[in-house]
Protein backbone atom coordinates (compact mmCIF):
# COMPACT_ATOMS: atom_id res chain seq x y z
CA UNK A 1 0.00 0.00 0.00
CA UNK A 2 1.06 3.60 -0.91
CA UNK A 3 0.77 4.65 3.12
CA UNK A 4 2.95 2.39 4.35
CA UNK A 5 6.37 3.63 5.01
CA UNK A 6 9.78 2.13 6.70
CA UNK A 7 13.22 3.64 6.79
CA UNK A 8 16.60 2.54 7.25
CA UNK A 9 18.34 1.86 10.43
CA UNK A 10 21.56 2.58 11.57
CA UNK A 11 22.54 -1.49 11.28
CA UNK A 12 22.19 -1.22 7.49
CA UNK A 13 25.03 -2.58 6.04
CA UNK A 14 23.87 -2.55 2.73
CA UNK A 15 25.83 0.24 0.11
CA UNK A 16 23.91 3.26 -0.62
CA UNK A 17 22.90 4.23 -3.50
CA UNK A 18 21.12 7.72 -4.41
CA UNK A 19 19.73 9.32 -7.78
CA UNK A 20 17.63 12.08 -8.41
CA UNK A 21 15.55 13.55 -11.63
CA UNK A 22 14.18 16.98 -11.93
CA UNK A 23 10.67 17.79 -11.86
CA UNK A 24 10.93 19.79 -15.38
CA UNK A 25 8.29 17.97 -17.38
CA UNK A 26 6.63 14.77 -18.12
CA UNK A 27 9.15 12.19 -18.08
CA UNK A 28 9.93 9.98 -21.07
CA UNK A 29 11.03 6.45 -21.77
CA UNK A 30 15.19 7.67 -22.05
CA UNK A 31 14.81 8.88 -18.50
CA UNK A 32 13.05 5.27 -17.76
CA UNK A 33 15.75 3.52 -19.23
CA UNK A 34 18.85 5.39 -18.42
CA UNK A 35 17.67 5.72 -14.64
CA UNK A 36 14.02 4.84 -13.49
CA UNK A 37 14.24 1.80 -13.90
CA UNK A 38 17.40 0.61 -12.43
CA UNK A 39 16.24 2.74 -9.22
CA UNK A 40 12.74 0.56 -9.22
CA UNK A 41 14.98 -2.23 -9.82
CA UNK A 42 17.64 -2.03 -7.23
CA UNK A 43 15.67 -0.48 -4.20
CA UNK A 44 15.82 -3.41 -2.29
CA UNK A 45 19.46 -3.98 -3.19
CA UNK A 46 20.76 -1.17 -1.46
CA UNK A 47 19.87 1.20 1.13
CA UNK A 48 18.12 3.88 -1.64
CA UNK A 49 17.66 7.51 -1.56
CA UNK A 50 15.53 8.73 -4.29
CA UNK A 51 15.54 12.74 -4.53
CA UNK A 52 13.39 14.98 -6.47
CA UNK A 53 15.98 17.41 -6.98
CA UNK A 54 13.69 20.64 -7.53
CA UNK A 55 17.07 22.96 -6.84
CA UNK A 56 18.25 22.11 -10.27
CA UNK A 57 15.20 22.33 -11.92
CA UNK A 58 14.87 26.07 -10.96
CA UNK A 59 17.32 26.81 -13.26
CA UNK A 60 14.34 26.26 -16.23
CA UNK A 61 11.15 26.09 -14.39
CA UNK A 62 10.63 29.92 -12.82
CA UNK A 63 6.25 30.05 -11.80
CA UNK A 64 5.41 28.70 -8.39
CA UNK A 65 2.72 26.89 -9.33
CA UNK A 66 4.29 25.11 -12.67
CA UNK A 67 6.61 23.58 -10.11
CA UNK A 68 4.32 22.21 -7.53
CA UNK A 69 2.45 20.59 -9.70
CA UNK A 70 5.67 19.26 -11.71
CA UNK A 71 6.96 17.76 -8.06
CA UNK A 72 3.39 15.97 -6.99
CA UNK A 73 3.54 14.18 -10.79
CA UNK A 74 7.03 13.66 -10.80
CA UNK A 75 6.45 11.43 -7.36
CA UNK A 76 3.38 9.81 -8.54
CA UNK A 77 5.08 8.47 -11.53
CA UNK A 78 7.55 7.30 -9.34
CA UNK A 79 4.93 5.20 -7.49
CA UNK A 80 3.15 4.04 -10.72
CA UNK A 81 6.93 3.30 -12.14
CA UNK A 82 6.77 0.57 -8.36
CA UNK A 83 9.01 2.69 -6.64
CA UNK A 84 8.17 1.34 -2.91
CA UNK A 85 7.65 3.97 0.05
CA UNK A 86 8.96 1.10 2.64
CA UNK A 87 12.04 0.33 0.61
CA UNK A 88 13.24 3.76 -0.10
CA UNK A 89 13.75 7.47 1.23
CA UNK A 90 12.22 9.44 -1.66
CA UNK A 91 12.22 13.17 -0.57
CA UNK A 92 12.66 16.75 -2.30
CA UNK A 93 16.19 18.39 -2.58
CA UNK A 94 15.05 21.61 -1.10
CA UNK A 95 13.44 20.18 2.34
CA UNK A 96 16.77 19.34 3.36
CA UNK A 97 19.01 22.70 3.77
CA UNK A 98 22.67 20.74 4.09
CA UNK A 99 22.64 20.27 0.14
CA UNK A 100 22.74 24.22 -0.72
CA UNK A 101 25.04 24.59 2.29
CA UNK A 102 27.38 21.88 1.74
CA UNK A 103 27.10 23.37 -1.95
CA UNK A 104 28.57 26.44 -0.33
CA UNK A 105 31.38 24.23 0.89
CA UNK A 106 32.77 22.98 -2.04
CA UNK A 107 32.33 26.27 -3.61
CA UNK A 108 34.99 27.62 -1.85
CA UNK A 109 37.10 25.08 -3.03
CA UNK A 110 35.99 24.40 -6.79
CA UNK A 111 37.93 26.49 -9.09
CA UNK A 112 36.19 28.57 -12.24
CA UNK A 113 38.14 26.97 -14.71
CA UNK A 114 37.24 23.25 -13.43
CA UNK A 115 33.37 24.09 -13.60
CA UNK A 116 34.32 25.91 -17.10
CA UNK A 117 34.73 21.54 -18.28
CA UNK A 118 31.57 20.97 -17.76
CA UNK A 119 29.44 19.58 -20.73
CA UNK A 120 26.33 21.34 -20.11
CA UNK A 121 28.23 24.87 -19.20
CA UNK A 122 30.21 24.49 -22.32
CA UNK A 123 26.85 23.50 -24.38
CA UNK A 124 25.32 26.51 -23.41
CA UNK A 125 28.03 28.85 -24.09
CA UNK A 126 28.48 27.45 -27.71
CA UNK A 127 25.12 27.90 -28.38
CA UNK A 128 25.36 31.37 -27.44
CA UNK A 129 22.91 31.32 -24.21
CA UNK A 130 22.81 33.47 -21.09
CA UNK A 131 24.28 31.67 -18.65
CA UNK A 132 22.98 32.10 -15.18
CA UNK A 133 25.15 30.86 -12.16
CA UNK A 134 23.07 28.15 -11.47
CA UNK A 135 23.71 26.20 -14.71
CA UNK A 136 27.17 26.94 -13.99
CA UNK A 137 27.35 25.93 -10.67
CA UNK A 138 25.49 22.87 -11.37
CA UNK A 139 28.05 19.90 -10.93
CA UNK A 140 28.94 21.64 -7.05
CA UNK A 141 25.45 20.93 -5.81
CA UNK A 142 25.13 17.51 -8.05
CA UNK A 143 27.91 16.40 -5.82
CA UNK A 144 26.97 18.29 -2.55
CA UNK A 145 23.58 15.87 -2.92
CA UNK A 146 25.61 12.79 -3.59
CA UNK A 147 28.45 12.77 -1.01
CA UNK A 148 25.99 14.28 1.59
CA UNK A 149 24.74 10.50 1.89
CA UNK A 150 27.52 8.69 1.62
CA UNK A 151 26.41 7.30 -1.16
CA UNK A 152 28.05 4.50 -2.67
CA UNK A 153 26.31 4.23 -6.40
CA UNK A 154 25.01 6.61 -8.59
CA UNK A 155 22.68 5.05 -11.35
CA UNK A 156 22.60 7.33 -14.60
CA UNK A 157 22.74 7.62 -18.59
CA UNK A 158 26.04 7.89 -20.10
CA UNK A 159 25.42 11.77 -20.49
CA UNK A 160 25.39 12.47 -16.76
CA UNK A 161 28.95 10.24 -15.95
CA UNK A 162 30.37 13.54 -15.64
CA UNK A 163 28.44 14.42 -12.78
CA UNK A 164 29.50 11.55 -10.80
CA UNK A 165 33.37 12.44 -11.82
CA UNK A 166 33.12 15.48 -10.67
CA UNK A 167 31.54 14.30 -6.87
CA UNK A 168 34.76 12.23 -7.08
CA UNK A 169 36.76 14.83 -7.89
CA UNK A 170 35.84 17.01 -4.90
CA UNK A 171 35.26 14.55 -2.32
CA UNK A 172 38.89 14.12 -2.85
CA UNK A 173 40.26 17.15 -2.74
CA UNK A 174 37.97 18.14 -0.05
CA UNK A 175 39.46 15.13 1.91
CA UNK A 176 43.20 15.67 0.81
CA UNK A 177 42.58 19.50 2.69
CA UNK A 178 40.42 18.44 5.33
CA UNK A 179 40.95 15.16 6.18
CA UNK A 180 39.36 11.43 5.02
CA UNK A 181 35.49 12.99 5.23
CA UNK A 182 33.44 11.29 1.67
CA UNK A 183 33.69 8.17 0.13
CA UNK A 184 34.30 8.48 -3.79
CA UNK A 185 30.94 7.61 -5.48
CA UNK A 186 30.47 5.18 -8.64
CA UNK A 187 27.98 5.88 -11.55
CA UNK A 188 26.29 3.15 -12.62
CA UNK A 189 25.38 3.11 -16.35
CA UNK A 190 23.36 0.13 -18.22
CA UNK A 191 25.63 -0.82 -21.19
CA UNK A 192 22.97 -1.72 -23.69
CA UNK A 193 20.19 1.10 -22.83
CA UNK A 194 23.45 4.43 -22.60
CA UNK A 195 21.93 6.52 -24.77
CA UNK A 196 18.45 5.86 -25.91
CA UNK A 197 17.58 7.80 -29.05
CA UNK A 198 14.70 10.10 -29.70
CA UNK A 199 12.32 10.56 -32.51
CA UNK A 200 14.52 12.53 -34.23
CA UNK A 201 18.00 10.46 -33.93
CA UNK A 202 19.70 12.49 -31.56
CA UNK A 203 19.45 11.75 -28.20
CA UNK A 204 16.22 11.37 -26.38
CA UNK A 205 15.59 14.76 -24.03
CA UNK A 206 13.05 17.29 -23.15
CA UNK A 207 15.06 20.06 -24.39
CA UNK A 208 15.22 18.73 -28.25
CA UNK A 209 11.32 17.60 -27.96
CA UNK A 210 12.14 14.31 -29.28
CA UNK A 211 10.75 11.71 -26.71
CA UNK A 212 7.98 9.37 -26.30
CA UNK A 213 6.70 10.13 -22.93
CA UNK A 214 6.90 7.65 -20.32
CA UNK A 215 2.92 7.46 -19.82
CA UNK A 216 1.89 8.55 -23.57
CA UNK A 217 -1.45 7.78 -24.64
CA UNK A 218 -1.73 5.38 -27.63
CA UNK A 219 -2.47 8.44 -30.38
CA UNK A 220 0.80 9.80 -28.79
CA UNK A 221 2.87 6.67 -29.03
CA UNK A 222 1.89 6.56 -32.40
CA UNK A 223 2.74 10.01 -33.81
CA UNK A 224 5.91 9.95 -32.38
CA UNK A 225 7.16 6.66 -33.47
CA UNK A 226 5.79 7.33 -36.92
CA UNK A 227 8.14 10.31 -37.21
CA UNK A 228 11.02 8.83 -36.60
CA UNK A 229 13.38 9.65 -40.08
CA UNK A 230 15.17 6.21 -41.81
CA UNK A 231 17.13 5.80 -44.44
CA UNK A 232 15.68 5.14 -48.12
CA UNK A 233 15.92 1.52 -48.34
CA UNK A 234 13.15 -0.32 -49.60
CA UNK A 235 11.02 -3.21 -48.33
CA UNK A 236 13.52 -5.99 -49.59
CA UNK A 237 16.45 -4.57 -49.01
CA UNK A 238 18.99 -6.09 -46.41
CA UNK A 239 18.95 -3.49 -43.47
CA UNK A 240 21.26 -3.00 -40.46
CA UNK A 241 19.55 -3.04 -37.34
CA UNK A 242 22.62 -1.54 -35.23
CA UNK A 243 22.27 2.00 -36.85
CA UNK A 244 18.68 1.57 -37.23
CA UNK A 245 16.95 4.34 -34.54
CA UNK A 246 13.55 2.71 -34.98
CA UNK A 247 15.37 -0.82 -34.33
CA UNK A 248 17.02 0.57 -31.09
CA UNK A 249 13.73 1.79 -29.69
CA UNK A 250 12.51 -2.12 -30.40
CA UNK A 251 15.73 -3.30 -27.99
CA UNK A 252 13.85 -1.57 -24.94
CA UNK A 253 10.54 -3.14 -24.64
CA UNK A 254 10.60 -5.76 -27.08
CA UNK A 255 11.21 -9.69 -26.24
CA UNK A 256 13.93 -11.37 -26.92
CA UNK A 257 12.34 -14.09 -29.00
CA UNK A 258 10.79 -10.42 -30.97
CA UNK A 259 14.06 -9.19 -31.53
CA UNK A 260 15.64 -12.26 -32.92
CA UNK A 261 12.55 -12.35 -35.49
CA UNK A 262 12.88 -8.78 -36.29
CA UNK A 263 16.94 -8.57 -36.21
CA UNK A 264 17.11 -11.66 -38.77
CA UNK A 265 14.38 -10.18 -41.25
CA UNK A 266 16.30 -6.72 -41.52
CA UNK A 267 19.41 -8.69 -42.14
CA UNK A 268 17.81 -10.74 -44.83
CA UNK A 269 15.42 -8.14 -46.10
CA UNK A 270 11.65 -8.33 -46.55
CA UNK A 271 10.60 -5.86 -43.73
CA UNK A 272 9.99 -2.07 -44.38
CA UNK A 273 10.28 0.59 -42.20
CA UNK A 274 6.66 1.15 -41.86
CA UNK A 275 6.00 -2.85 -40.73
CA UNK A 276 8.51 -2.13 -38.48
CA UNK A 277 7.25 0.94 -37.30
CA UNK A 278 3.78 -0.10 -36.71
CA UNK A 279 5.37 -3.54 -34.58
CA UNK A 280 7.22 -0.72 -32.30
CA UNK A 281 4.12 1.07 -31.92
CA UNK A 282 1.83 -2.05 -30.67
CA UNK A 283 5.19 -3.00 -28.30
CA UNK A 284 5.28 0.64 -26.58
CA UNK A 285 1.67 0.25 -26.53
CA UNK A 286 2.31 -2.97 -24.60
CA UNK A 287 4.76 -1.69 -22.59
CA UNK A 288 3.15 2.01 -21.73
CA UNK A 289 -0.47 0.95 -21.52
CA UNK A 290 -0.20 -0.67 -17.75
CA UNK A 291 1.76 2.01 -16.44
CA UNK A 292 -0.46 4.64 -18.03
CA UNK A 293 -3.34 2.63 -16.23
CA UNK A 294 -1.78 2.67 -12.80
CA UNK A 295 -0.61 5.88 -12.47
CA UNK A 296 -4.05 7.21 -13.17
CA UNK A 297 -5.40 5.65 -10.44
CA UNK A 298 -2.39 6.82 -7.58
CA UNK A 299 -3.17 10.51 -9.32
CA UNK A 300 -6.76 9.82 -7.15
CA UNK A 301 -4.67 9.93 -3.98
CA UNK A 302 -2.69 13.13 -4.47
CA UNK A 303 -2.46 13.63 -1.02
CA UNK A 304 -0.60 11.02 -0.53
CA UNK A 305 2.74 12.54 -1.94
CA UNK A 306 2.63 15.67 0.50
CA UNK A 307 2.75 13.19 3.42
CA UNK A 308 5.32 10.55 1.56
CA UNK A 309 7.61 13.95 0.94
CA UNK A 310 7.13 15.04 4.88
CA UNK A 311 8.36 11.42 5.92
CA UNK A 312 10.99 11.37 3.80
CA UNK A 313 12.80 14.85 4.48
CA UNK A 314 12.76 13.86 8.05
CA UNK A 315 14.89 10.83 7.24
CA UNK A 316 17.23 12.67 5.20
CA UNK A 317 17.62 15.79 7.07
CA UNK A 318 18.47 13.29 9.96
CA UNK A 319 21.28 11.28 8.04
CA UNK A 320 22.23 14.63 6.05
CA UNK A 321 22.32 16.39 9.98
CA UNK A 322 25.01 13.71 11.38
CA UNK A 323 27.25 14.42 7.95
CA UNK A 324 27.09 18.10 8.28
CA UNK A 325 28.09 18.02 11.88
CA UNK A 326 31.29 16.18 11.18
CA UNK A 327 32.31 18.16 8.07
CA UNK A 328 31.84 21.79 9.98
CA UNK A 329 34.04 20.37 12.79
CA UNK A 330 36.66 19.83 10.32
CA UNK A 331 36.18 22.76 8.46
CA UNK A 332 36.87 25.01 11.68
CA UNK A 333 33.13 26.85 11.65
CA UNK A 334 32.25 24.56 14.83
CA UNK A 335 33.70 26.35 18.31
Amino acid sequence: MIMAFAFKTNKDVRKIMLSGIKPTGRPHIGNYFGMMKQLVDLQGEYETYAMIADYHALNSIQKGEEMRSLITDLVIDYLALGLDPKKVILFKQSDVPAHTELCWIFDSIVTMPYLMRAHAYKDAEAKNKEINVGTFNYPVLMAADILLYNTDIVPVGSDQKQHVEYARDIAEKFNHIFGETFKLPTERILEDVKTVPGTDGRKMSKSYGNTIPLFATDEEIKKAVMGIPTDSKGVQDQKDPTTCKVFALHELVGTPGELEALKARYLQGGIGYKESKDLLVERMKRFIGPLRERRDEIAKKKDVVVELLARGAKEARMVSELKMTDIRKKIGVTL
